[in-house]
């Protein structure tokens, strides 16, 4: 398993700076948002800072995936908005032209994962019809994924749509299982949701997950805290992840501790590899 970092979580410095800075501390992948700031898909320049991206992550030695969950890149006052379940078509079509640039983005950094999140319920729509948008909305982005050779990392997350691992699983098979289609977990939202036993739950689908994301939490509170201060019981979710045989990211993903990102990571790497051993790549 790959020791690894989020842009989300990084602050006070520019993310190409953090890069050399990751590797010295001994993290080997980036879990990367692109964002107003960052690698924007809709912007004129986007080429050229792809390039240079590129270049940096390959100097640095740093696996990478692309993460869509900028808060305001679509719009500017309502976080996350629009989704795959927001009401209006044209407002879904959006967020589906961004995963389709993605994925784009994907292949030219050379990032194998492209994770992604159905959103919030805004409207009293029942659940037949939110089940129907967000199907409908995913079609464009499996074809364009099945065409680059990128796999979908989908990602429960508390108060949106599809919030637990049975959810997620719900829609596999709405969609018929395609093959591209995999999972993105959050090990503090397992504890978030009072997904029990997590461990047992995170073995059964082990197999399944693409891109992992590390943060405690408390129960019942979607809140993510610094490793080791609150109810996550992190060894058997990663012996879990160890036995299926897992070598992906297992991405910090503290994004309120940017303000000390870099004594996060610090923090975090020496958390991780205390309970890690040999289990992680990272040196």
């Amino acid at each position: 398993m790959l020791l690894g970092s989020s842009t989300n979580g990084i602050g006070d410095i520019p993310p190409l700076d953090a890069l050399p800075l990751l590797r010295d501390l001994g993290y080997e992948s980036l879990a990367i948002t692109p964002d107003r700031h960052l690698l924007d898909p809709f912007s004129d320049g986007i080429a050229a800072e792809v390039a240079c991206w590129r270049k940096a992550l390959d100097s640095a030695g740093l696996a990478r995936v692309i993460e869509t969950g900028a808060r305001h890149l679509l719009d500017p006052l309502r976080k996350h908005e629009p989704t795959l379940v927001s009401p209006h078509g044209r407002d879904r079509d959006r967020r589906t032209d961004f995963l389709v640039r993605a994925l784009d983005l994907a292949v030219e950094l050379g990032a194998p994962v492209v994770s992604l999140w159905s959103g919030t319920a805004r409207d009293a729509a029942d659940e037949e019809t939110l089940w129907q948008r967000l199907t409908s909305g995913l079609g464009p982005v499996l074809e364009r994924a099945a065409a680059r050779g990128i796999l979908l990392g989908f990602e429960p997350e508390p108060g949106m749509f599809i919030d637990t691992l049975a959810r997620q699983a719900m829609l596999h098979e709405r969609l018929g299982r395609p093959e591209h289609l995999r999972l993105t977990v959050d090990l503090g939202h397992l504890e978030c949701m009072g997904e029990r036993p997590p461990a047992a739950l995170l073995a059964d689908r082990a197999t399944e997950i693409v891109n992992t994301h590390v943060d405690d939490m408390l129960a019942c509170r979607h809140e993510h805290l610094p490793l080791g201060t609150g109810d996550v019981d992190f060894p058997p979710l990663l012996r879990a992840l160890s036995a299926a045989g897992y070598t992906g990211g297992l991405h910090v993903e503290l994004p309120r501790q940017s303000h000390r990102w870099l004594e996060t990571a610090r923090e975090s790497a020496a958390f991780l590899r205390g309970m890690l051993g040999n289990r992680c790549r990272a040196t």
